[in-house]
C-alpha cells in the first residue's frame, strides 16, 4: 500500500510538469505560477497538451497564423499570454473569451487586420494590451470599454487613419498610450484627440511621431497640433416666416422655417419633425434645383439653403420642429413647438392660448442644448383666418386665396 501511495503522491507533484507538449519547456516559478515556454519553436499552431494550471504561456516568435475559438481552451487560468512576432492574420470570435484571468496580452508584430473586439469585454482584469505593428485600420468606439484596469495600451505602427471620439473613455487606470506611426487623416473627426491629450494624465509615448498624413495642408504636422480654427463646433439659428401677401404658390398657409448654421467644416443641416401622427427625419435637402421633390416627401419641402416650407399648413402639422447642425466636431440643435389656432379675433385667441406671448414680438435668442426636449423650444402660435374678399386696383372684387397670419413669427429667432 505504501509504495502505491508514494507513487500517487509523486504523480500529483509532477503532474503539472508532465502535462507539457514536447515543443515546450514547463516549470514552476517561485510564486507558484506554472510557466509554459514555447517560444522560437517554429510552431504553426497553439500546441495541444498544455496543463490547465498554466498561468504564463509564451508563444512568441513562431509561425502561428491562426487563432481559433478553442485555441486556449486547455489554459483557462492563464494570466500572461505572449504571442508577439508570429504570422497571425485570423482571429476567430471567442478565441479569448474564456481567459477571464488574463492580465497581459501581447499580439504585437503580427498581421491582424480584423479583431474580435467583443472578446475584450470579458477581460476586465487586463492590464497590458500590445497590438502594435499589425494591420489595424480601425477599431470600434467601445473596444476597450470594460478594461477598467488597463494601464498600458500599444496601438502604434498600424494603419489607423482615425479614432472615434470616446475611444479612450472609461479607462481610469491608463498611464501609457502608444499611437505613433499611424497614417492619421487629420480631419475634424480626430480633433477630439488633441483635447483629450491635453487633459489626460496618461503618457503619450513618442507623441511627436503621431503625425498627420492627410489633408495635404496638415501633412507632417502632429495630431496634437491641429489648429483650433480648423475645427469649430456648429452653431444654429432658426427663423420663422409666413406668407403674408398674395404671392403664395399654394392655397392656405405656407409655414416657412429657415435654419442658418455656421462652423468648420460647414455643418450639414438635418430636420426632425414630430407631430401627433408622424415622426419624420430629413437628412439634407429633398428639393432639387429643378424643383423636383426627392424621396416622396412632398409634405415637407427642404431646400439646400436651409429653408423648410410646409404648404397648406393644418392642424395635423402641429408639433415640434427641430433643426440640427452636424459636423465632425459635434452637433447643435434648436426646436420650436408650432401650434395652429383659429379665431375671428387673433389677439384674443393668442393671449388666451399663451398669456405670456405678448412680450415675444421682438427678437430673442435661446441655447438649443439647454432646452427641454419634451417641450422643445419656444411655443409659436399661428392664427389662421380666411378673408372673404378683396378689391383689385381697378376696384373689382376678386376671390382671395386662403392666407395664414403667423403671429410672433416675424423677427423671432432661436439660435444656438
Amino acid at each position: 500500500m505504501r509504495p502505491l501511495l508514494c507513487c500517487l503522491g509523486l504523480a500529483t507533484l509532477l503532474g503539472p510538469c508532465l502535462a507539457c507538449p514536447s515543443a515546450c519547456s514547463c516549470s514552476t516559478k517561485k510564486n507558484g505560477r506554472l510557466l509554459a515556454e514555447c517560444a522560437y519553436k517554429d510552431l504553426q499552431e497553439v500546441p495541444k497538451g498544455l496543463s490547465s494550471n498554466v498561468t504564463i504561456l509564451t508563444l512568441s516568435a513562431n509561425r502561428i497564423g491562426w487563432l481559433g475559438q478553442g485555441s486556449f481552451a486547455e489554459v483557462p487560468e492563464v494570466q500572461s499570454l505572449w504571442l508577439g512576432y508570429n504570422q497571425i492574420g485570423m482571429v476567430e470570435p471567442g478565441a479569448f473569451t474564456l481567459l477571464v484571468h488574463l492580465k497581459n496580452l501581447d499580439l504585437s508584430h503580427n498581421k491582424i487586420a480584423d479583431f474580435p473586439w467583443q472578446d475584450l469585454h470579458n477581460l476586465s482584469g487586463l492590464q497590458i494590451l500590445k497590438m502594435n505593428n499589425n494591420r489595424l485600420a480601425g477599431l470600434p468606439r467601445d473596444a476597450f470599454r470594460s478594461l477598467k484596469d488597463l494601464r498600458s495600451l500599444w496601438l502604434n505602427d498600424n494603419e489607423l487613419t482615425t479614432l472615434a471620439e470616446g475611444t479612450f473613455d472609461n479607462l481610469p487606470s491608463l498611464s501609457q498610450l502608444q499611437i505613433f506611426n499611424n497614417p492619421f487623416n487629420c480631419s475634424c473627426k480626430v480633433f477630439w484627440l488633441k483635447k483629450w491629450t491635453e487633459d489626460t494624465s496618461a503618457s503619450i509615448t513618442k507623441g511627436g511621431s503621431t503625425l498627420c498624413v492627410a489633408p495635404s495642408r496638415l501633412k507632417g504636422r502632429a495630431v496634437t497640433d491641429i489648429p483650433d480654427h480648423h475645427c469649430v463646433a456648429p452653431s444654429v439659428q432658426l427663423t420663422y416666416l409666413s406668407n403674408l401677401d398674395n404671392t403664395v404658390m399654394y392655397d392656405g398657409l405656407t409655414l416657412t422655417l429657415h435654419c442658418s448654421v455656421a462652423g468648420s467644416p460647414p455643418p450639414e443641416i438635418r430636420w426632425k419633425i414630430q407631430t401627433s401622427s408622424h415622426h419624420v427625419e430629413i437628412n439634407g435637402p429633398n428639393v432639387a434645383r429643378d424643383g423636383n421633390v426627392k424621396q416622396n416627401q412632398e409634405r415637407f419641402l427642404v431646400f439646400k439653403n436651409g429653408t423648410m416650407a410646409i404648404p397648406n399648413f393644418s392642424k395635423e402639422d402641429e408639433g415640434i420642429y427641430t433643426c440640427l447642425a452636424v459636423n465632425d466636431v459635434g452637433k447643435r440643435d434648436v426646436s420650436v413647438n408650432v401650434a395652429l389656432a383659429g379665431s375671428e379675433n387673433p389677439a384674443e385667441d393668442l393671449l388666451r392660448d399663451d398669456p405670456q406671448a405678448s412680450h415675444l414680438g421682438g427678437r430673442s435668442c435661446y441655447k438649443g442644448h439647454e432646452m427641454d426636449s419634451s417641450s422643445a423650444g419656444e411655443k409659436l402660435v399661428i392664427v389662421y383666418h380666411m378673408p372673404r374678399e378683396s378689391k383689385n386696383r381697378a376696384g373689382g372684387v376678386v376671390p382671395q386665396v386662403h392666407l395664414g397670419t403667423l403671429l410672433l413669427a416675424l423677427g423671432i429667432v432661436l439660435c444656438c
